[in-house]
């Protein structure tokens, strides 16, 4: 059976990204996409005239991607390797899309200023950038603490970064979603 639930079964991408209202034709990025649990679902969104870029440091999971996106007949998504916690790490121009999305990203790296100023650089003004991690608050499942970021903290470093935090996204018990607008 094929498993349609990324991160080992606690979200579930199409009920998070149902919310987002995201329209025919979008631009939208998956910047740590891994195996693309996000970025399939999101390319149906989108439809023919939208764009999805797959962007991963690892090209084993951009192969994925890739595969899922044969295997399901979608030409809208473009895989890229990049390096997130570099200035123009996500190879894809400046004010290029609609929606960023960052989902269990962020608690992968110790450099999640920089993570969040590359999302915001490819986000066009008025854009959506949306985050989705792991609660800091509660340890019982998921990576130990350490990397851990709290929404607290998140909308503390995106509005350094010049993001206003917009609302919460329901995404489940163990992870919290952020939508910011740049």
């Amino acid at each position: 059976m094929k498993n349609t639930v990324g991160s080992g079964g606690f979200i579930n991408p199409k009920a998070v990204i149902s919310q987002l209202q995201i329209k025919p034709g979008a631009r939208v990025a998956d910047l740590g996409c891994g195996h693309g649990y996000f970025t399939i679902p999101l390319a149906k969104m989108v439809g023919e005239t939208g764009r999805v870029w797959a962007v991963d440091v690892l090209p084993a999971a951009l192969a994925e991607v890739e595969n899922r996106a044969l295997a399901e007949n979608l030409k809208n998504i473009e895989t890229v390797r990049g390096n997130l916690e570099k200035e123009g790490g996500a190879p894809i121009g400046n004010a290029e899309c609609d929606f960023v999305i960052l989902a269990n990203t962020l608690y992968q790296s110790q450099q999640k200023e920089a993570i969040l100023k590359e999302a915001l650089r490819i986000l066009r003004i008025q854009g959506r950038l949306v985050v989705i991690d792991w609660r800091a608050d509660d340890l019982t499942i998921g990576p130990r603490e350490g990397w851990r970021l709290g929404a607290v903290e998140l909308k503390e470093l995106a509005k350094k970064q010049g993001a206003l935090f917009l609302q919460n996204l329901p995404t489940g018990n163990f992870h919290y979603g952020l939508i910011f607008v740049k």
